[in-house]
């Protein structure tokens, strides 16, 4: 059992499906919610539940690792958790899967600008072209229009950049460090300022104890302990066993279950997604087997 955990392939997918599945969690649980509280819940949670294996690994880590952590956990697991729901007030749970088919192109860029990362030709051309996938799902959406914010959707291009440094740090500055240490690790430093925007953002306050809002919490129960703890580990794992790049098309995946769900929930589908998602799919092949060249 233990060697299936070992198997790229089976990490990349059980990872595309759980964290395809977020966003129409979050939307769910945005009817209940604020992003705030959403973000803070997440976070903060999950490093409750992982508390008793980041503090052991904390303790032992030196200033410099301690740093790298803050860095790496501040990038992929504290600021885009508040990004997504706060940009999905505004975009549909699909366009904010599609968008996050852009980390890999930021993987490749922020490689290249931070640590000196070449990539072979045929991986930016894979890049480009999942690139231009997303670009023509935005445009032909709900986020060109005059009725949307814009803006909102680029809350998550915000984020797909901040999970581009995140991946580069943990393969670059962490791979000494177990999944399991390196998860618990990042959820225990970041959990305190979560639960402090938790109390401040009127969570306790203003709770009502409706089935609506009950309902809600179950979505950010499956959530948090599924699409943020237990899928981060994979992640780490992932990233470890083989590169930035390769770890990254998971997001070219999500497009496909993020859609999936959208229309499930009753969002629009036109011939632009099945364009879009085919051009995702040939910048999978295209950029999956990636080689670092130093």
């Amino acid at each position: 059992m233990s060697e299936i955990f070992k198997n790229r392939w089976f990490l990349l997918i059980v990872i595309a499906l759980t964290w395809g599945s977020s966003f129409i969690l979050i939307k769910k649980s945005l009817l209940a919610f604020s992003p705030y509280e959403i973000g803070a819940i997440r976070v903060g949670v999950s490093g409750l539940m992982m508390l008793y294996i980041g503090l052991p690994a904390l303790r032992k880590m030196s200033k410099k690792t301690l740093f790298w952590i803050s860095l790496a956990g501040f990038f992929g697991n504290f600021f885009p958790m508040y990004l997504f729901p706060l940009a999905q007030t505004q975009v549909s749970s699909s366009l904010a899967g599609i968008l996050d088919s852009l980390v890999p192109i930021f993987v490749l860029v922020f490689g290249f600008l931070l640590f000196g990362i070449r990539s072979k030709k045929v991986q930016v051309a894979g890049a480009l072209i999942g690139f231009l996938g997303a670009a023509v799902l935005m445009y032909f959406s709900e986020a060109s229009s005059e009725e949307s914010e814009l803006g909102y959707a680029l809350l998550v291009v915000l984020a797909t950049a901040c999970y581009a440094v995140s991946a580069l740090i943990i393969k670059q500055k962490l791979e000494h460090i177990p999944s399991m240490e390196l998860s618990g690790a990042v959820f225990s430093i970041w959990m305190v300022p979560s639960f402090v925007i938790l109390i401040f953002s009127g969570f306790f306050q203003n709770f009502k104890a409706t089935p609506e809002t009950y309902e809600a919490l179950g979505y950010l129960g499956i959530l948090t302990v599924l699409g943020t703890a237990i899928a981060m580990i994979l992640y780490y794992k992932l990233i470890k066993n083989t590169t930035p790049v390769f770890a990254s098309t998971v997001t070219y995946l999500l497009p496909i279950v993020a859609v999936i769900w959208g229309l499930i929930d009753g969002e629009k589908f036109n011939l632009w997604y099945l364009l879009g998602g085919s051009l995702i799919l040939i910048g999978i092949y295209l950029i999956r087997e990636k080689k670092i060249e130093p």
